[in-house]
């Protein structure tokens, strides 16, 4: 079974998440970003678990892959939702914190619904603070820094962080703030995956030797073994 997981059914999974990818874009990745130690640690998708669990029979395959990816829709529309709900501008963090806390304080309870406080789960904690620090102007490096310094390694698998600790974060980030954290780069961000699916089109697989491995041949920055 462990054999065939990381082989056959590897494979395949691999293979639908690509061609998800090249139908409806590189948002359906997370589909397979399942809850505690599934495909990838500590995500929020209950409809995705391990290939012994996601891939049986042909039409329970396919029925939880789109299961699977519509949650996972459904939770980038959620997300959305609760960032739309505080509409915060940095330049005005010198006399408004309590709202910046309030608005973390109520975002952190968020991602541990969704996820339980299983394995890795505070990764999606930590990122979805990240995006909403980004999607309220802060500049993405500043708010992963941000992020990190008011985080501290405080979020655990395995633990809930209790209402202290979410107040105390809350409050460590407004306090971490500045009205020149909005400043952004005029270049827009790298679209990497696109840039890795363009490198990956033009590489010569029938040239590849057989006994090295495709990927790395296609990987921008990584040169074969």
């Amino acid at each position: 079974m462990s054999a065939w997981s990381r082989g056959e059914a590897g494979l395949w999974a691999a293979a639908m998440s690509y061609a998800l990818v090249r139908r409806y874009g590189h948002w359906t990745a997370g589909r397979r970003w399942a809850h505690e130690e599934g495909d990838s640690d500590g995500g929020p998708v209950g409809n995705r678990c391990c290939p012994r669990g996601s891939i049986t029979t042909p039409e329970k395959t396919l029925a939880r892959v789109v299961a699977a990816l519509c949650e996972w829709r459904g939770r980038l529309e959620s997300l959305a939702g609760w960032f739309e709900a505080y509409p915060l501008e940095p330049a005005d963090v010198g006399g408004r914190r309590i709202p910046w806390v309030r608005a973390a304080r109520h975002l952190i309870p968020q991602v541990t619904d969704r996820t339980g406080c299983g394995s890795g789960r505070h990764g999606h904690r930590c990122q979805a603070l990240t995006r909403f620090l980004s999607r309220r102007g802060i500049a993405p490096d500043t708010a992963q820094g941000l992020n990190d310094q008011s985080i501290g390694g405080r979020f655990l698998s395995w633990n809930d962080p209790g209402r202290a600790l979410v107040e105390g974060i809350a409050e460590r980030l407004a306090l971490s703030l500045r009205p020149d954290a909005g400043t952004r780069s005029a270049e827009p961000t790298p679209d990497h995956p696109e840039r890795w699916l363009a490198v990956r089109e033009a590489v010569p697989w029938q040239e590849a030797p057989d006994n090295r491995d495709p990927a790395r041949c296609c990987l921008p920055g990584l040169a074969p073994d």
